[in-house]
């Protein structure tokens, strides 16, 4: 029988692999970090070979550390960074231009054209989005409009489009898949959320042929095999999610209501609705969270560009800590009559403003302001931005239709990423919150949920109910206490109920 479910994380930064038992514990990692392109101001790019190169190395390291042949191998699951795009010749497989990265801001001018035409309500009633560089659609017209000879391979049929959990899937499978799956397919601007299908009339909007996009399938489907010169056999690819969507997995908020929030280069919160979208009042994209028998279930998500970005700022571009996790210390030990505020607009503000232009700010500094203020000013900012998301979500769940809504959303919140081992930080998230934040013991949620779909279209990992009732917490932080019931702090180690 087989021992393993083999997890590829394709992220922002770096590539990862980790295999997982049938217990949910991870037997080997292994991570590559790659370039980041900033052609010109307000652009990032990705070499589409060099994740490949890192997704396959990192999947050997990751079986060569175990032991682990292909044959001990159950199945594959993909988890990705969403919206990056690509464009590859179906007939050679090599791209035709760099990856164009989910921070990427150079469709701007375009969003703001198609949004001063009158266009953007009929985007978001379709596809739960708003008219923003962030999302797929605009980067792919842009391509075909910028790459010589893009349209003419598109006409004869010899273009392929994908964000990377679809080119690592043609890739894996030696070209004969051309697929994705429902959750990647609702952040492109180009899928209609509730017909669950590839929409004609945004299509044309944004002058995208039909003939180049992916099968969208399930988010734990058979989606194909490697070949077998890749990993020394054949290996079934059975789970494919949007990085934040596994995550919602991995965390095991399946319950309406329930809520996750990672905290990597951004911080993207999702509050489960069930099986009814929810349309919000207040900018929120309404997305799917996964998708299983045909049936999506829906989220509403709230996406911060810059989050742990902001760490790695402090570090690479100030040169003022070596470290990310110097951060907490630094953050405690700052002059607490000192208020110096960041702004990390460095890529423009996502929800709930949506705004292209903006730009970074700092506030408050004098001349005593050093190293610990400014760790201090970044990692709130990561919460402050968070109670903006909590908020609204809070208003549209209590005025939306989704299933189990209600007034007055009291909300725990489900955390994973690097930003949440720094105790300090998710104190503080609590306490700008007010809500109770919980940190699970396994902290790469992302990876286990791509391996979990994968693993349970298997039959090596159970169904929903019995994977929920393993997740266990690691400790959980108070929101201040304000006399009203329902304050108590769970012991660390213990286990809070699925229901929010």
């Amino acid at each position: 029988m087989s021992s393993y479910i083999l997890a590829i994380d394709q992220g922002t930064t770096s590539s990862r692999a980790m295999l997982f038992d049938g217990e949910f514990n991870v037997r080997a990692l292994a991570q590559q970090e790659f370039t980041q392109h900033f052609p010109a101001s307000g652009w990032v790019e990705h070499d589409p070979e060099e994740i490949w190169r890192t997704v396959v190395s990192t999947c050997r390291q990751a079986m060569k550390e175990a032991g682990a042949e292909a044959k001990d191998i159950a199945a594959i699951g993909i988890t990705n960074q969403r919206e990056t795009t690509l464009l590859w010749s179906r007939s050679t497989g090599e791209p035709i231009h760099n990856a164009i990265v989910w921070q990427d801001r150079r469709t701007a001018p375009f969003c703001a054209r198609l949004k001063d035409a009158g266009h953007e309500p009929l985007f978001t009633a379709k596809t739960g989005l708003v008219l923003d560089p962030y999302f797929s659609g605009t980067k792919v017209a842009w391509l075909l409009d910028n790459v010589d000879g893009a349209r003419d391979l598109a006409d004869r049929g010899d273009l392929a489009f994908g964000t990377v959990d679809s080119f690592v899937l043609w890739r894996l499978t030696g070209g004969a898949q051309h697929a994705t799956d429902a959750t990647n397919a609702s952040r492109t601007l180009l899928y209609d959320i509730r017909r669950g299908a590839w929409d004609e009339e945004l299509l044309s909007l944004l002058k995208v042929p039909e003939n180049i996009l992916p099968r969208v399938m399930d988010s734990a489907a058979r989606f194909g095999e490697t070949t077998p010169d890749l990993f020394g056999g054949p290996i079934p690819i059975l789970g494919i999610a949007g990085d934040q969507q596994a995550a919602t997995v991995g965390q095991a908020c399946f319950q309406p209501g329930m809520m996750k929030s990672t905290y990597g280069t951004g911080c993207f919160a999702l509050l489960n609705t069930g099986s009814q979208p929810v349309e919000s009042k207040h900018r929120m994209l309404t997305t799917i969270a996964y998708q299983l028998d045909g049936k999506p279930t829906y989220a509403l998500e709230g996406s911060i560009f810059i989050a742990g970005a902001a760490v790695q700022w402090l570090r690479d571009g100030l040169g003022i800590i070596q470290a990310a996790a110097e951060t907490g210390g630094l953050a405690q030990e700052a002059d607490a009559n000192q208020d110096v505020y960041l702004v990390p607009a460095f890529t423009g503000l996502g929800a709930p403003y949506w705004d292209a232009e903006a730009r970074g700010a700092m506030f408050g500094l004098t001349r005593g302001t050093g190293p610990r203020e400014f760790a201090r000013a970044a990692l709130e900012a990561v919460c402050y931005q968070t109670r903006d998301l909590l908020e609204a979500m809070r208003d549209d769940w209590a005025q939306g239709s989704g299933e189990g809504a209600r007034t007055g959303l009291e909300t725990v919140l489900r955390v994973d990423g690097g930003m949440v081992a720094s105790d300090w930080t998710m104190q503080f998230l609590a306490d700008v919150l007010d809500a109770c934040v919980d940190r699970p013991q396994v902290l790469e949620t992302t990876a286990m949920g791509a391996a979990y779909l994968a693993g349970m279209q298997a039959g090596f990992y159970p169904g929903l109910a019995e994977f929920s009732g393993r997740w266990r917490l690691e400790n959980d932080f108070h929101r201040p206490w304000t006399g009203k019931p329902g304050n108590a702090n769970t012991p660390a180690g213990g286990m809070r109920s699925p229901e929010p």
